[in-house]
């Protein structure tokens, strides 16, 4: 009886707890710590032909993807990125021909870069990148994403690799670029959860239900 009387009270006070933690870490304070994410995009560009285009707005909203495209080891693309303070995804929807794991980048929260190492031709990778909601929240699922190409240009330039970029679409390379986008990625309306301490706390919580029911039951 004092056993079932004990785990009342641990249940109860854990069921505090994870109202505590629903209401403030995960809920609107937290929101409030959190930023936009604003970047730019490729516009109109012309490509070496002479040719002008417009880079298309998809259907979800999300502006077309272009590929940034380098000669060189995928292994030295890695080590670069890691260098950058990327690490590897464990989990992620893979693109056809992706070479190996996605890597990502921890942003102003809830934010996150995500790239992806795509073979395109034989010794050409193209790399694909876009900022999104972390996986660390549950938003991540479906919130707000775009792809991003300057942020990649940066890096490359620092390390002083060539590239180029490509239009899968229209099938050539970029020449020029004339404007660009202007995106803004704007915190979501309903406050983010982390999924992490979310499962420890409920997945307790149901331990110490089952210990309870056993220890009536038996």
């Amino acid at each position: 009886m004092r056993l079932c009387q004990r785990l009342e009270k641990i249940v109860y006070y854990l069921k505090n707890q994870l109202r505590i933690i629903f209401a403030f870490k995960y809920g609107s304070f937290e929101n409030k710590t959190m930023s936009e994410y604003i970047t730019k995009y490729p516009k109109t560009i012309s490509f070496l032909d002479g040719l002008k285009g417009i880079i298309n707005i998809e259907n979800s909203s999300n502006v077309e993807q272009l590929h940034v495209v380098v000669k060189k080891n995928v292994s030295e693309l890695f080590q670069m990125f890691l260098q950058e303070g990327f690490s590897k995804v464990k989990f992620e929807h893979k693109q056809p021909f992706q070479i190996g794991n996605g890597l990502s980048l921890k942003l102003k929260k809830p934010w996150e870069m995500h790239v992806r190492l795509v073979e395109l031709k034989k010794e050409l990778v193209a790399i694909h990148a876009e900022v999104e909601i972390s996986r660390d929240y549950l938003q991540h699922l479906f919130g707000q994403r775009t792809p991003v190409i300057y942020e990649i240009e940066n890096m490359l330039k620092k390390y002083e690799i060539d590239y180029r970029v490509w239009n899968n679409r229209i099938k050539k390379y970029v020449h020029t670029i004339f404007d660009n986008y202007k995106i803004k990625l704007v915190t979501p309306n309903i406050p983010v959860f982390a999924w992490k301490p979310m499962l420890f706390v409920i997945g307790t919580v149901g331990l110490m239900y089952l210990w309870k029911y056993l220890d009536t039951v038996f």
